[in-house]
């Protein structure tokens, strides 16, 4: 038992060291910035859309499903993004 917390505390250890941790969150689109590259939800978190993911297919209003990395300084970065009926 002794060498399964310490496993654990390893695996936290690290994945904190890292400065991202994966979150998800699902919401509706407040408003798009295409020039930031950002969407913000109506909860208030922005969330930074990389290159491979075009902010020109998001639009107030849209209900998404968000998965998401924040980095140390506290940046939210998209890794996936899904619209939701």
């Amino acid at each position: 038992m002794k060498r399964s917390v310490v496993i654990a505390a390893a695996i936290v250890a690290i994945a904190s060291s890292t400065g991202a941790l994966a979150q998800g969150i699902t919401g509706t689109i407040r408003s798009v910035d295409r020039k930031a590259d950002t969407i913000t939800l109506m909860s208030g978190e922005v969330l930074r859309l990389p290159e491979q993911i075009e902010v020109e297919r998001f639009r107030a209003g849209e209900k998404v499903k968000v998965h998401y990395f924040t980095s140390k300084t506290g940046r939210a970065t998209v890794s996936s993004i899904h619209t939701l009926m």
